[in-house]
This record gives structure tokens, C-alpha cells and sequence, in this order.
């Protein structure tokens, strides 16, 4: 079994060429902490700079969101912009392909260098792109069991993020907590980071049992809404509970249905948690999402990503359905391919 706790991503908009070489020092410090070495580091600072570049030269509203998973020695860099698109995406992956005066390569080594990429693009709402580098091959696509990705941006101003999220991945079933902490900054992030903590001392309690265990170690907070999953792709079932507005969804190319906690807030006071099953259809997507992304988004929006990794999808509804005010998560299950 693994366990995957989430961290926030740092958010820089490409403005001008002064926050690329600002996003390529703090991917430099989270490689220091991932363990990279130098090489490695090397290869990292050339993905920042070609993925910043791009947004800089062609695109509106671009921004690049960095993270890590120092569990796995990972640095996951995730562009993202709105608009223009592209319209051959195998084009403009090869060296030689610009539209802009310059030599070409930039995504293309990008792919190269990373040891996961994805890309998405629609014209003309826009591009985002996965780039994945880690200290071995833990950074490599999971085969055979389910995989997870998120995005997770603190409220405006803020400096902590009051949401969190983890994953562990168990053979064929994946189990997965997203908090969010009641308002935002510090005392929302001691929360959610607390219900982070339950989980991680037994992931494979059931969803019920997490919810019990989180209210009672919550009390001393300020209490946070909370949503565990278990999704089994054996069985093809998830299984839930939760309470607050952290809402779930399972999306596929032709079913939707949403998994709801009951009312309520851990910490301060719910019902006895009660679980729900769903159907996991092949090809649908499990997501969860905190209140800082806006609950009506369209199905159709997803049809597109069904296969793309998890990150890409949880990029997608953030950028087109964040509420800008308030910290915003979105995590991501996948069915193996």
C-alpha cells in the first residue's frame, strides 16, 4: 500500500519573464527537498523554463501551478492557460514546429525531459500541460490499479491552503480523503491537515469509520467538511461518507451522478456517519471537490480527459470553475486504462 498526501501548488502567472525564473527557484527548492540531484535538478529548471516561456509568448491568462510529493521525490509542474489552443497537438510536440519566432522545441523537450507528460488543448479555451519529474521512476505513469491526481490552490492572499487531500493506493482499490477546513489561512489548514493525519494512521479503515475518527480528533479545531471514498475497480463499486460541503461526483462519457456527505461539520457536530455505494462504471471518473469550485459544471466538460491523467483533469475544472475567493480542491481517481 502507498500513501500519497497532497500538497498545495504554487500558483505564478506568466506576466512577464521575471515569474519564470520565480517559478524555476521554487521548483529548484523543491527538488533540493525531493532529492534531487544535479542532473536531475538540470532537467527540472529546463521544463519550468519551456513551459513559462510558452505561456509567456502565446498564451492569455497563463499561469504555471508547481508542487511536490517529497514522499514519492516528485516535482509536478502543471500549465495551464486560457486560450488560445492548439490545434495539432502531435505538431506541435515535434522540434522545429513555432508559432512564434522561435526555434520549437520547448514542448517537445518537454516531453523528453519529464518522466510523465500529458497535454490537453481545445481552441480557443485553451491548453494545460502535465509535466512530471522525479529523483527515480516513481514519477512514471501507475500500471494496473487505479491512479490518482489533484489541484489544490490556497484562497487568495493566503499563504496556506485550508483544504487537504490523500490518497493510498491498495492494490486494486484507491481510498481517498479531500478536507476542507472551515474558512481559511492557518487555523483552517490545522484542520484539514489534522483529518489528514487520522487517515494516514489507517488507511483501510472503512469510509464510516474515517468519518468518526476525524470528527472526534477535530473537536479540538475549527472543524472542517470532509469526504472519504473507497473506489474498488474489482468490484466497480465506491463507497462513501461524509459530512459538509465537499461534494463527489462519478463521470463518465454517458453517466453523471453525485455523492453527497449528510450535514454537518467534523469537529463540531454531524449524525452517526452513514456510507453510500455507487456504481464505478469502466472509463468514469471519480471526483471531489471543495467549495471553492463552483458545484454546477457540466459533464461534457470531462468527456474530453476521460483518459488523461488525473492532474489534467483536476487542472481543467479549476480553471474554468474556480470561485477565486476561497481555497480550491479538486482530486481526481482513475480506473487503470
Amino acid at each position: 500500500m502507498e500513501v500519497i498526501s497532497g500538497r498545495v501548488h504554487a500558483a505564478f502567472p506568466m506576466g512577464d519573464a521575471t515569474r519564470v525564473g520565480e517559478a524555476r527557484r521554487h521548483a529548484a527548492m523543491l527538488a533540493d527537498e525531493c532529492g534531487f540531484d544535479e542532473t536531475q535538478a538540470g532537467r527540472l529548471a529546463i521544463v519550468v523554463t519551456e513551459l513559462g516561456n510558452n505561456l509567456r509568448r502565446h498564451a492569455r491568462e497563463g499561469r504555471l501551478l508547481v508542487s511536490a510529493r517529497p514522499g514519492r521525490r516528485v516535482v509536478e509542474i502543471i500549465a495551464v492557460d486560457r486560450g488560445p489552443g492548439i490545434a495539432d497537438i502531435e505538431r506541435s510536440l515535434g522540434d522545429g514546429f513555432s508559432t512564434g519566432g522561435t526555434p520549437g522545441t520547448g514542448l517537445g523537450a518537454v516531453r523528453r525531459l519529464s518522466q510523465a507528460f500529458d497535454i490537453h488543448s481545445s481552441v480557443p479555451q485553451g491548453t494545460i500541460v502535465l509535466a512530471r519529474l522525479g529523483a527515480d521512476d516513481t514519477a512514471a505513469p501507475d500500471d494496473g490499479r487505479p491512479c490518482a491526481g489533484a489541484v489544490s490552490l490556497a484562497a487568495p492572499g493566503e499563504t496556506v491552503c485550508g483544504d487537504a487531500w490523500v490518497v493510498a493506493l491498495d492494490g486494486d482499490q484507491a481510498t481517498l480523503l479531500v478536507a476542507d477546513g472551515l474558512g481559511h489561512g492557518p487555523d483552517a489548514a490545522e484542520a484539514a491537515e489534522a483529518a489528514v493525519a487520522v487517515f494516514g494512521a489507517d488507511p483501510l479503515a472503512s469510509p464510516r469509520q474515517l468519518i468518526e475518527r476525524v470528527h472526534a480528533r477535530l473537536r479540538s479545531t475549527r472543524g472542517a467538511a470532509v469526504m472519504v471514498l473507497r473506489a474498488d475497480d474489482a468490484a466497480g463499486t465506491v463507497r462513501s461518507a461524509g459530512a459538509g460541503n465537499v461534494i463527489g461526483r462519478i463521470v463518465s462519457g454517458v453517466d453523471d451522478r453525485t455523492v453527497l456527505g449528510q450535514h454537518g461539520t467534523a469537529g463540531i457536530t454531524i449524525r452517526s456517519p452513514e456510507e453510500t455505494t455507487h456504481a464505478w462504471p469502466a472509463h468514469a471518473l471519480v471526483v471531489v471537490c471543495t467549495d471553492g469550485i463552483e458545484t454546477r459544471w457540466k459533464a461534457e466538460l470531462l468527456r474530453p480527459v476521460l483518459q488523461s491523467d488525473p492532474a489534467i483533469v483536476a487542472a481543467l475544472i479549476l480553471r474554468d470553475h474556480c470561485r477565486g475567493r476561497d481555497d480550491a480542491t479538486v482530486a481526481v481517481l482513475r480506473r487503470p486504462h
